[in-house]
């Protein structure tokens, strides 16, 4: 499979556990690595043919920016079957990373990944 990967797509959401965390929210990016054939695409030189990279951020943008989860995990969960049900795409990881998480000692992020597959058609 060949593979589109879209970095850093940021935006401020409300998700987490805590009151605040709800209240006054934070930032999320996500990277998303999208899996597909570009041998259509290719040949074509259509981004009709493609998964348009533009239109999968604004996807992981509303999500970041939508309805509030507990979970980054459920968010990752969220995006990756969203992705997968509006482009052609075969499989995608996406990686849902928050830097400012309220943990009590220094860290740099924390992220969780997650990889959705199309299934297989009979």
């Amino acid at each position: 499979m060949d593979q589109i990967t879209l970095s850093g797509v940021t935006a401020v959401g409300h998700h987490g556990v805590l009151d605040f965390e709800r209240r006054d929210g934070q930032p999320f990016v996500v990277d998303a690595v999208l899996h597909l054939d570009f041998d259509r695409a290719a040949a074509s030189d259509d981004v009709q043919d493609t998964a348009h990279y533009g239109e999968v951020a604004e996807c992981i943008r509303s999500w970041i920016i939508g309805e509030p989860l507990n979970l980054i995990e459920a968010l990752a969960v969220r995006i990756a079957e969203d992705v997968l049900r509006k482009f052609p795409v075969a499989a995608v990881d996406i990686t849902v990373h928050k830097p400012k998480a309220p943990i009590e000692v220094e860290f740099g992020d924390v992220s969780v990944s997650v990889r959705r597959t199309r299934p297989e058609q009979p």
